[in-house]
């Protein structure tokens, strides 16, 4: 069964980048320690990793993370998503304006103008047709930035929120939680390593 997953690393205090986050300086000052155990040579990072990326029958994402992703020091054949695996599932993009040219023409890439319900509805529509050509279960997944996933997990369009906790406090930066309602949270897994600490919970 497919399910919309939101999956993010996270400083402890609550950001998804540094400061100053843009083109160029994706993670923002001071956030390339954020992701370092998507480079990792822990078992444990490796297989979660992998096993994420795998899962993926169509990811989500929000324009400002497109660009990061899209500028000539973005993804490459050597690293994009999934790091090193170097996914290529389809892409969905939440914008106002599909861009006029694309980088990264080697993937499939879906623009929706029409608002994040939407996007989230064509990316599981795209994670159900791979799954059914795979025989196995994928899932659309929300790959941020943190405003996209905050406003998701808000407006309850997400399953399962998996947070890879980043052993790192940066201070300011682009926060994933702002101004959010309550919600309780079911915790289904935990996975501690010489890196992070990945926490995989149901929402309610």
């Amino acid at each position: 069964m497919t399910k919309v997953v939101a999956d993010i690393t996270i400083s402890l205090d609550g950001f998804v980048t540094g400061p100053d986050a843009a083109p160029g300086n994706g993670l923002g000052t001071g956030g390339e320690p954020l992701h370092r155990w998507v480079f990792s040579d822990d078992p444990d990072d490796k297989r979660i990793l992998a096993a994420a990326t795998e899962r993926s029958g169509a990811v989500v994402m929000g324009r400002n993370l497109f660009d990061v992703i899209d500028a000539p020091d973005g993804w490459s054949d050597e690293l994009g998503y999934g790091a090193t695996e170097v996914g290529k599932p389809p892409f969905v993009v939440v914008t106002s304006a599909a861009p006029s040219s694309v980088r990264l023409t080697g993937l499939d890439w879906t623009f929706v103008t029409t608002g994040l319900p939407d996007a989230v509805a064509a990316a599981r529509s795209l994670a159900e047709a791979a799954s059914a050509s795979r025989g196995a279960d994928l899932d659309a997944v929300l790959m941020g930035g943190g405003a996209l996933i905050g406003s998701a997990l808000a407006a309850g369009l997400v399953d399962t929120l998996v947070l890879h906790l980043s052993p790192i406090i940066l201070g300011a930066g682009t926060p994933l939680f702002t101004g959010s309602a309550p919600r309780q949270l079911v915790q289904r897994e935990v996975v501690a390593t010489t890196t992070a600490t990945h926490v995989t919970y149901d929402v309610g």
